[in-house]
């Protein structure tokens, strides 16, 4: 569980990476690098802006960039500079967003006719009268420039659709304008896109890797980077991603190929495919052109590419330091007019890593570091090399101006840096900027912490300590804020104006809270499902999703059916199992099999009550590597199914393990039905929902707390996102509990904690190592806990809100409850997440507290169905 620094004795030049002669800090102690953050600032800190200007984000993690910074609205993925060098083209969520170098203020935010943008792909006519720009509709689109000096959509070419159907999700591209041609990367048809810039036609489509992300055009040459490597060939065990399958591990089930394809732009034919590292990402090529860099966005490395020989010529490590583990996902590069200094954006760190080329040493390679905003995902240099521009795709957080007070997660807030190329001496003070912002300091003293003499503790924090407890259950719960549940509860830091479900609705959650520890401070890392629940089970995203906010038209995979939305660094489950450990799953990345397949709710409810048998509830997966420690009849999604038959099924396998004494090690648990489904006719009301989500929940506490396995048993509750509601604090703060009968009782714990806050603790009470750096700078949840225990087992409390309590037909309403049943009835709810979230936030607000309670508009603004 602990790891070790090869060299404690190394200085600060190995962090900030530059020779003692150039960096006059270089000579100081470790020691003085382990005192660089202030610890308290950040274990009571509450995200969003800081009293010095700073922000602290939900990862927590400082942001305090380097330059200046354009803040607007979205999550900017990818820029480009104009020819004359005056303006910016910023690749945002759902615009193109013009920005004015000199005065650095954004001049026009030109929205996209349909659809999003793509994950990457921004480039300007070399005239400076045009820019190009790809989108998640499908599109390759142009806009030129007007009479006035703005701009205006122009050209719009659709690409092929894929074999699969749907977006062919064009991507990155190369344009050729003295052959008036453009190559695009068609994502999800595994092809590149040779397109007339004339006629818009497409004119052939070269078949490549899969999953292609970008392309670079070098003398007659096109270099294309694909996400999920080679094709996969007879023998290949392979993983689903969007309609195709990829290469993956065997023991993880996460994609394991990347390569570059090398096209002969004269033939059209690919001439050779390079294997990198995972991910590749961003490139970009020496001045000479001898040389061409890639970004690894999944293995924290570049790999250098002779473009003579088409061959990796070196490896080069993008990490801070080579000892921390995973998790600076490099993902854009920049290179300087000498070609001898490589900026690599490391969205992980917040930061660019500064690599010197002529004297850097594989994997320890990055010479500084220059602090940006959050999750760097574009860098480019001016042409003299003297000013850098970063993208930054989630840049403050969830901060969207257009909120008076209270915030949702999809309040996006991205940002431009403009920062000026550092001297060593600057770079050195970046360094250790970064440093501390990154949490750098906190990660070396858990490598390096200091063994203590044997003892048995709840959460063990130093070698030679281990835990009282022997099982972990962890369960995952869907989409609430903290306001929205505990908001009425007067001893947390709530606001009652924005509780939807209270304690009429949720007297387990309320009991819960306020028998054992009420968690006031508690973060989701991510948004949305489809980073949520990678953020709850790996404790990390990939570039994969966090550049997909534009539209999620490769997968949605909030249900493990994506192997290129896995970190390399592997899931919770895994390190579980190569520990020795055991292990089970209740409906956590599970699909599910129902029988007959029109089966309603009411359907399957009345089964439920009367023990029939009369539907078949089966899970399967797509992760092979969950198949055998699946409980059988235990499924997540679809809503139609009730919690409290999951915790029935839960509760029978608990019975089993009462008789055998084989508790697991491990369990994962998705607990889902506090979605809801808004007030689509057929289903319960949204509270009545909740209301069954609230009594399972208190029917799984109550049933561990009263079975042989309480006094060596942690519960650890969360949701994977927090996005179907507001906070005042942030809309990111989120619903937790700890339970344990060592937990604190009757306490308010406010330390800021996060969901890889809650994954340390339960891989220090399991003796497991951290599987990357956000769960290794996390802070661990030992303030719950304390060491005299109380065994007094939990009873769960009656629900008021009859589980039964319909959605009334649309036939006999009126006014706005009839116009919100109609949306709900339309919307699409099958399937998670698809509806839009103002809409559906509006509905359940009105069907939970009536007409007699206005909407909080202060928060929600302008209504989206309106």
């Amino acid at each position: 569980m602990w790891m070790k620094l090869a060299t404690l004795s190394m200085t600060v030049m190995l962090i900030v990476g530059c020779g003692a002669k150039s960096v006059p800090t270089a000579s100081a102690s470790m020691a003085d690098v382990l005192q660089m953050e202030p610890d308290v600032a950040f274990h009571k800190a509450v995200v969003g802006p800081q009293e010095d200007g700073t922000y602290v984000v939900a990862t927590t993690q400082r942001i305090d960039p380097a330059g200046e910074s354009v803040a607007f609205e979205g999550r900017p993925v990818d820029l480009a500079l104009s020819p004359d060098e005056g303006t910016l083209a910023v690749k945002n969520r759902h615009e193109l967003v013009l920005i004015d170098v000199a005065s650095r203020e954004v001049t026009q935010k030109l929205r996209l006719p349909k659809g999003g943008s793509s994950w990457t792909g921004v480039a300007w006519a070399r005239d400076g009268s045009m820019v190009w720009t790809t989108g998640t509709d499908g599109t390759f689109r142009s806009a030129a420039r007007q009479e006035d000096g703005s701009f205006a959509w122009k050209d719009e070419f659709a690409m092929p659709e894929p074999s699969v159907g749907g977006s062919p999700a064009p991507a990155g591209f190369a344009v050729d304008e003295d052959a008036g041609t453009a190559y695009v990367a068609l994502s999800r048809s595994n092809s590149v896109a040779v397109v007339d810039l004339a006629s818009g036609e497409v004119e052939t489509e070269i078949a490549v890797g899969i999953a292609p992300y970008t392309a670079l055009l070098l003398d007659g040459t096109l270099y294309v980077t694909n996400w999920g490597g080679r094709r996969p060939v007879d023998g290949d065990l392979t993983g689903p991603t969007s309609g195709s399958r990829a290469v993956v591990d065997p023991k993880t089930g996460i994609a394991s190929s990347g390569t570059v394809s090398v096209i002969d732009t004269a033939t059209r034919q690919v001439t050779v495919e390079i294997d990198v590292d995972l991910h590749p990402s961003g490139m970009v090529a020496s001045p000479d052109g001898s040389r061409l860099y890639v970004a690894n966005a999944n293995s924290d490395t570049v790999s250098v590419i002779d473009t003579g020989t088409a061959a990796v010529v070196r490896r080069l490590g993008a990490k801070p330091l080579p000892e921390l583990p995973f998790g600076s996902a490099p993902n854009a590069l920049a290179i300087s007019p000498d070609g001898g200094t490589l900026y690599v954006a490391n969205g992980g760190n917040n930061a660019i890593a500064v690599i010197d080329l002529e004297a850097s040493d594989g994997m320890r390679a990055v010479r500084g570091l220059i602090p940006t905003g959050w999750y760097p995902s574009a860098v480019l240099l001016s042409g003299d090399g003297g000013s850098l521009f970063v993208a930054n795709t989630k840049g403050v957080g969830s901060r969207a101006t257009r909120r008076e007070h209270g915030y949702n997660s999809h309040d996006y807030m991205g940002t431009v840096s403009f920062i000026p190329t550092p001297s060593s001496d600057v770079l050195a003070q970046h360094t250790l900027k970064a440093a501390a912002n990154m949490r750098l300091p906190s990660m070396l003293r858990a490598m390096d912490a200091a063994t203590v003499p044997a003892r048995v503790v709840p959460v063990p924090t130093r070698p030679g300590e281990t835990s009282v407890f022997k099982h972990v259950i962890y369960i995952i719960k869907e989409n609430r804020t903290y306001d929205q549940i505990f908001g009425d509860m007067e001893q947390g830091n709530g606001d009652p104006s924005l509780c939807t479900f209270p304690r009429e609705v949720t007297p387990n959650h309320h009991a819960l809270a306020e028998q054992f520890v009420l968690l006031d401070n508690l973060y989701c890392n991510g948004t949305l499902s489809a980073d949520g629940h990678m953020w709850t089970d790996e404790g990390y995203v990939t570039d994969y999703l966090e550049k997909s906010y534009g539209g999620f038209v490769r997968s949605y995979p909030y249900d493990g059916d994506d192997a290129l939305a896995y970190a390399s660094s592997g899931f919770i489950w895994d390190a579980v199992l190569r520990a020795g450990l055991t292990f089970r799953d209740y409906g956590e990345f599970v699909q599910a099999q129902i029988e007959p397949a029109d089966a309603t709710w009411t359907d399957i409810y009345n089964d439920y009550l009367n023990d029939t048998n009369e539907v078949s509830i089966r899970a399967t997966t797509e992760l092979h590597t969950l198949e055998p420690y699946l409980c059988p009849t235990y499924v997540g999604f679809p809503a139609k199914v009730q919690d409290v038959y999951r915790a029935r099924e839960f509760i029978r396998e608990l019975e089993g393990f009462e008789e055998n004494g084989d508790l697991p090690n491990f369990t994962i648990m998705l607990l889902p039905n506090d979605h809801t489904v808004g007030a689509r006719e057929g289903y319960p009301t949204p509270r009545a929902q909740v209301a069954d989500n609230d009594l399972a929940l208190g029917q799984i506490v109550e049933a561990v707390t009263k079975s042989r396995f309480w006094p060596e048993t942690a519960i650890f509750v969360v949701q994977d996102d927090p996005q179907a509601g507001f906070d005042h604090v942030d809309g990111r703060r989120t619903v937790a509990m700890c339970i344990s009968p060592y937990t604190k009782r009757g306490h308010v714990e406010s330390t800021h904690y996060n969901q890889t806050s809650m994954l340390r603790t339960m891989e220090l009470i399991l003796g497991l190592p951290p599987m990357n750096q956000f769960d290794m700078a996390a802070i661990p949840m030992d303030a719950c806990f304390t060491e005299t225990p109380d065994f007094t087992p939990y009873s769960a409390v009656p629900n008021e809100i009859p589980l039964d309590e319909m959605n009334p037909p649309v036939s006999s309403l009126s006014g706005l409850a009839r116009e919100y049943a109609e949306l709900s009835n339309e919307l699409p709810l099958d399937n998670i997440d698809e509806a839009d979230e103002d809409t559906m936030n509006r509905i359940i607000w009105l069907s939970t507290m009536g007409d007699g309670v206005p909407y909080p508009a202060h928060v929600a603004g302008a209504r989206a169905v309106e």
